[in-house]
């Protein structure tokens, strides 16, 4: 297995430590209706709840991006380094949604999106 796609394991893995984090000490949280528990955090709780959106967003064209660049036999290499970027991208980019750094968090997430049309370019 390449190291792009153990990335694309790690990226399917992200979202729900982010979940995990927004749920943390699961003060009163509702299993019955978990969504809606969660539309009523603030703070830290709420950020990563929304961490976990956009990092499930972001997953359908990085996937994408990997899978159709192997398939096209891009420089390998190239994809591994690039995917890693992502990854570390995106780890920041959680990282500044907790901490409530807007600015730092729309450039690194920038940066992820960088190297995902990077990955494209490749092919």
């Amino acid at each position: 297995m390449t190291i792009a796609y153990w990335c694309v394991l790690f990226m399917g893995l992200l979202p729900i430590v982010a979940a995990g984090i927004a749920k943390a000490g699961f003060k009163d949280f509702d299993n019955g209706m978990p969504r809606q528990w969660l539309a009523n955090q603030t703070g830290f709780r709420a950020r990563a709840n929304a961490a976990q959106a956009n990092l499930f967003e972001s997953l359908p064209l990085f996937f994408a991006a990997v899978i159709i660049a192997t398939i096209a036999h891009a420089p390998q290499n190239r994809i591994d380094l690039l995917a890693i970027g992502f990854v570390i991208a995106r780890i920041a980019f959680l990282i500044c949604y907790l901490a409530n750094w807007p600015t730092t968090r729309t450039v690194i997430w920038t940066a992820g999106f960088i190297c995902v049309v990077a990955i494209f370019c490749q092919i």
